[in-house]
């Protein structure tokens, strides 16, 4: 078991949120490192290895989330890419140990971990970013590495046969997600059971190049969601019938 005198590096102490987890209030824990370099990221310094971030005893992360409770009722770990601690079961099992909620985020890169904090019964609920179409071209694109697509294939397939709550998401903006990128991969993940797009925010990003990027307008962001969400709810039709008619008539 990992000893309460553990300490790992987080971002903050703890920051408590409705949007990781909506319908729960939920502290949030980053964890640092990460396998991508996504361009356009937000989280640079936990990306790197959290170098110059705070660092936290396990205990007295667990302290606090005692003194928080009958307040915060779920915990989420996000990073960076939180699977890639080879600790992060042993800090879900005490988490659950404490009657708490348990949320992933991850990139998929990892399906051997997400299967195995599943069957142990860690984790109620993922959140796991697809970043492109499931091509090695689009996702090196987004991602900055050379991606190994069986792996994010796997995760998919473990979230869709899985018994726990789970959503797809996708941050898009025009540089890297043309109106067709988006479709297709919708088509690709027709039958999930939650999918959702986050539109690109402008700010601090680990490319500089990215920070002043603009965004898919309002209109047009609000569109491809709806599109998205239709795509991805027709299980059961074939992909030639599911994308017939829903041709884009959107300005990129």
């Amino acid at each position: 078991m990992l000893a309460s005198t553990c300490s790992y590096k987080i971002k903050g102490f703890i920051e408590t949120s409705f949007i990781d987890w909506p319908g729960r209030l939920t502290a949030v824990l980053f964890l640092p490192g990460c396998n991508f370099r996504c361009p356009y990221c937000h989280n640079a310094d936990l990306v790197l290895g959290g170098h110059g971030l705070p660092t936290w005893h396990l205990s007295s992360i667990l302290e606090r989330l005692k003194q928080l409770r009958g307040w915060v009722d779920g915990v989420c770990i996000s990073g960076g890419e939180p699977t890639l601690q080879s600790y992060l079961p042993e800090i879900f099992a005490l988490l659950k140990n404490q009657g708490l909620k348990t949320k992933l985020d991850t990139n998929g890169s990892n399906p051997e971990m997400l299967e195995g904090l599943m069957d142990e019964g860690l984790v109620d609920y993922v959140a796991m970013d697809v970043k492109a179409p499931l091509n090695r071209f689009a996702y090196a694109q987004c991602t900055g590495v050379i991606p190994r697509l069986e792996n994010i294939r796997k995760s998919i397939h473990i979230l869709m046969k899985g018994n726990i709550p789970y959503q797809l998401r996708t941050t898009i903006l025009p540089r890297l997600h043309s109106i067709e990128d988006i479709l297709r991969l919708a088509e690709q993940l027709r039958g999930a059971m939650d999918y959702k797009l986050q539109n690109f925010n402008p700010g601090r990003t680990l490319d500089r190049s990215f920070q002043d990027e603009s965004p898919y307008d309002y209109t047009t962001f609000c569109e491809l969601q709806r599109r998205s969400q239709n795509i991805v709810s027709l299980s059961g039709l074939p992909l030639a019938v599911a994308g017939r008619g829903l041709e884009v008539r959107l300005q990129a």
